[in-house]
């Protein structure tokens, strides 16, 4: 979003899907070049280790003095890549946070926190190492958002304005 508030649209949606698809091409790195050899799940660490690297290269990046985005675009890929369909669940409960209150940051969170009630509930994932991860995903988008969280309970977070596609304050 900060791309979209600074720039614009027309420079905020490469941005966004860039942040998108290079951690769903992290994951699938893993399905097209490892070939799990010993168990089904070996594949499965495989996909959690390349989307969580993508992911903390996004939210700590080298070359910008480990200051960066939320990772929220970046996990959007890595559940893209691991649960298309929980990702058309999650993004239509964005999209209704988004409409009532306008917030990002929220409706951010509030995807993050129903990530692991999709997959396990809606969706019966068993595995546990996918179900830490969506766990881990809950747990991480509201870490990054920390000044978010003041922000929207001091009732001073920024609002999406629909008809100027910017952020406003």
């Amino acid at each position: 979003t900060n791309t979209i508030r600074v720039f614009g649209l027309k420079a905020g949606i490469p941005v966004l899907l860039f942040d998108v698809f290079k951690a769903w091409f992290a994951v699938h790195l893993s399905v097209w070049f490892f070939n799990p050899v010993y168990s089904p799940n070996q594949e499965v660490i495989y996909w959690i280790i390349l989307g969580g690297l993508a992911v903390l290269g996004h939210v700590f990046p080298v070359f910008a003095g480990f200051k960066g985005g939320k990772g929220v675009a970046s996990l959007v890929g890595v559940v893209m890549a691991l649960y298309p369909a929980a990702f058309f669940v999650i993004l239509v409960f964005f999209i209704l946070v988004m409409v009532f209150t306008r917030t990002v940051s929220l409706a951010s969170m509030g995807g993050a926190f129903i990530f692991p009630f999709v997959v396990i509930f809606v969706f019966g994932e068993t595995r546990p190492p996918l179900i830490i991860l969506a766990i881990a995903i809950a747990l991480f988008i509201p870490y990054t958002h920390r000044e978010n969280i003041k922000r929207l309970l001091n009732g001073t977070e920024k609002k999406f304005d629909f008809g100027k596609n910017r952020i406003k304050r």
